[in-house]
Formats: C-alpha cells, sequence, structure tokens
C-alpha cells in the first residue's frame, strides 16, 4: 500500500526525481537569496540608526573647544 502511495511501480520515474532535485536546489537558492537579504536589511538599519544617532548631535548647541 505505501509503494503504491509513493508512485512506487517499477522504479523511480526519472522525470520525478529531476523535479525533485530542481525544486530542492530552487529551495536552496532561495534560503540564500534571504540570507542575503537579511544581511542587507540589518547593515541598512545600523547605517540608518548612526544617520539618527548624527542627525540627533546638534552642533549648534555643542560647547566650544577647549583650546
Amino acid at each position: 500500500m505505501a509503494k503504491a502511495l509513493l508512485g512506487y511501480v517499477g522504479g523511480s520515474d526519472p522525470r520525478l526525481l529531476a523535479e525533485m532535485r530542481r525544486l530542492q536546489q530552487r529551495v536552496q537558492d532561495l534560503e540564500s537569496e534571504l540570507v542575503r537579504i537579511q544581511a542587507e536589511k540589518d547593515a541598512l538599519q545600523a547605517a540608518a540608526s548612526h544617520d539618527r544617532i548624527m542627525e540627533s548631535i546638534d552642533a549648534n548647541q555643542a560647547e566650544p573647544a577647549l583650546t
């Protein structure tokens, strides 16, 4: 019964195996792209945070340097 459910009739279908390999590769590619995009997002958030900190510093209100 289990063999019938898996489509096992005299051996594996080469088209099915090829499609499974193609889909597995696609999943790996998408996972890699997700990791890359998350790293890019983190870098952009860090840069935006740094910009906000720099904008919050008011140079006109800063104390003069001691000479």
